[in-house]
């Protein structure tokens, strides 16, 4: 788990280029350009960490929220109990559609009520389509969390 947070945090500051295009070195790796990066972002961390998250609906991982939310539900990785390098989505307008993605740090407080997170595609002004890897803190509401079974092996 060190290790992915080790790499996540190696990312903070990273642009998109040009600006505005979600052209990235994550997309040129998955073979998906052009798109919103931030399930690639979070799988390309992953696997450059040793626990490649495999296909989930792309052969190197996911690139959608809501297809790689439903398959976390059916293979029963959904947690309550986030540990450091789990993966968290933001539901951010509470619509029950899953917008963005992240790698989880820690808590801030013991009532849960806040947390940081690394994240792809992000910005202060435009949360899930920034364009840059930020750190962020974020509050605990309409978020789901992931602890996937490969962080076990």
């Amino acid at each position: 788990m060190n290790k992915i947070i080790e790499i996540s945090r190696k990312e903070i500051g990273y642009t998109e280029k040009p600006f505005n295009s979600n052209k990235t070195k994550y997309g040129e790796w998955f073979g998906f350009q052009g798109v919103a990066w931030c399930g690639i972002f979070v799988s390309w961390v992953y696997h450059h960490a040793g626990y490649p998250l495999g296909n989930i609906g792309f052969k190197k991982g996911f690139a959608g929220c809501m297809t790689a939310v439903a398959h976390f539900k059916k293979t029963d990785e959904i947690t309550d109990d986030p540990q450091p390098g789990d993966i968290v989505f933001f539901d951010f307008n509470g619509d029950k559609r899953y917008d963005h993605t992240g790698i989880f740090l820690c808590f801030t407080d013991e009532k849960k009520t806040h947390f940081y997170s690394v994240e792809g595609n992000t910005s202060i002004s435009n949360q899930s389509n920034g364009g840059e890897v930020m750190e962020k803190k974020r509050v605990n509401k309409n978020t789901l969390f992931v602890h996937p079974n490969i962080l076990d092996r």
